[in-house]
């Protein structure tokens, strides 16, 4: 096979009971127990209708504004797989649109994460099928390849591998190992655990500040 120009087989271990016990679960929550170094392009943004994003990874890195290796992945994609893109953050030219969408959907793919732009953003914003992506253009894709697929790759920072867990919401878009998913799934139930105890104390009235004054303090601020 030559680098750059390959098609891997999907034989990452398919976890599907363990991806979708992090359905709903918000992803800032999981952010923050991974100690907050989940990175990747801010305008990695949501351009459904907000259904939440929950699968495992089958990656593609694509020349900027091509897209026929995605093409192949949606032929590729199972049941629960979200179809991550690294396409160089370019806007130029969309990558998928709502036929890729729908081909997609027709594979059972659980969404799209695409590092560039797409197109048809009625449709797409109007479907509750899951598409993040770092811009619109109206341009069309080329069909020439090169690309690889099922390699690892990163995007401006989050670096996904093949069958990594993808989850996102309004939040954003993040990937987590299966190395670590037992662990991250379960510091994340006791974040969202903590956080509805929190709001309980609001709304009673009893939640404790004087941490606010008692940080201060250690950081050498003058208080009156």
């Amino acid at each position: 096979m030559t680098t750059g120009n390959r098609v891997l087989a999907s034989d990452w271990k398919r976890e599907p009971a363990l991806v979708e016990q992090f359905r709903g679960l918000p992803v800032a929550n999981i952010s923050d127990v991974m100690s907050r170094m989940t990175a990747g392009r801010a305008a990695l943004r949501p351009y459904h209708d907000g259904t939440y994003l929950c699968g495992q990874a089958i990656t593609v890195r694509t020349r900027p504004g091509d897209n026929l290796l995605v093409h192949k992945a949606i032929s590729m994609a199972r049941p629960g797989d979200v179809i991550v893109v690294d396409a160089g953050g370019d806007l130029t030219n969309a990558i998928i649109g709502e036929f890729m969408v729908a081909h997609a959907r027709a594979n059972g793919a659980a969404g799209f994460v695409i590092d560039g732009a797409i197109r048809d953003l009625g449709a797409i914003r109007a479907g509750d099928f899951p598409v993040y992506a770092c811009g619109i253009t109206h341009r069309g894709p080329y069909k020439d390849g090169p690309g690889e697929i099922n390699v690892p790759i990163s995007m401006a920072g989050l670096s996904v591998s093949p069958g990594d867990v993808i989850v996102g919401d309004e939040d954003g878009v993040l990937a987590i190992t299966l190395a670590d998913a037992y662990a991250v799934l379960k510091a994340a139930r006791a974040k969202q655990q903590a956080e509805q105890d929190m709001w309980e104390a609001v709304r009673a009235g009893t939640n404790d500040r004087t941490w606010i004054d008692l940080a201060l303090q250690r950081s050498g601020c003058q208080l009156p």
